[in-house]
């Protein structure tokens, strides 16, 4: 028999545990879908005419943010595949969990990859410093969209 689902000291419902997981489940679909778009653009790239122009850094920089596209959706999608192998294993709390982290792991994967994106963008369209700054400005609106605004909401509640 499997040991009760426990957070710290506390025991955690399956009816909360449950709720979490579909939560947590809906959050990566909005995520993925968002991923897997950016990912099928990434894909088509190199067939088009334009991408042998590309110089050899920009060719390495596209492989590298492919990677991190791929990497990104791999990340989001595995909870679903924890959920359908450890389906009625009595493993929810571990679900959660593990959801929780992959959720992170992908939010973070998504803005990185974003930035990537825009770099690449601006440094083949218009070069020179334009590229940097323009990442910058897309990673500092994801950094303070996604995390400063909450954890200051947060802090002004307590």
């Amino acid at each position: 028999m499997t040991p009760p689902a426990t957070l710290g000291d506390h025991q955690r419902p399956p009816r909360q545990l449950d709720r979490n997981l579909g939560e947590l489940l809906q959050e990566l679909r909005v995520m993925q879908t968002g991923v897997q778009i950016l990912t099928g653009f990434l894909l088509t790239v190199p067939f088009t005419e334009r991408f042998h122009d590309l110089t050899a850094g920009q060719h390495r920089l596209y492989l590298g943010i492919l990677l991190g596209a791929v990497i990104t959706t791999c990340t989001i999608v595995a909870p679903v595949c924890y959920h359908r192998l450890l389906f009625r294993q009595g493993e929810r709390d571990w679900l959660v969990r593990a959801a929780h982290l992959c959720c992170l792991g992908g939010i973070v994967g998504l803005g990185v990859v974003s930035a990537a994106v825009v770099y690449l963008v601006f440094d083949v369209v218009l070069g020179g410093s334009a590229a940097p700054i323009a990442a910058a400005a897309v990673a500092l609106a994801f950094i303070a969209l996604w995390a400063a605004v909450p954890f200051t909401l947060r802090d002004r509640e307590r």
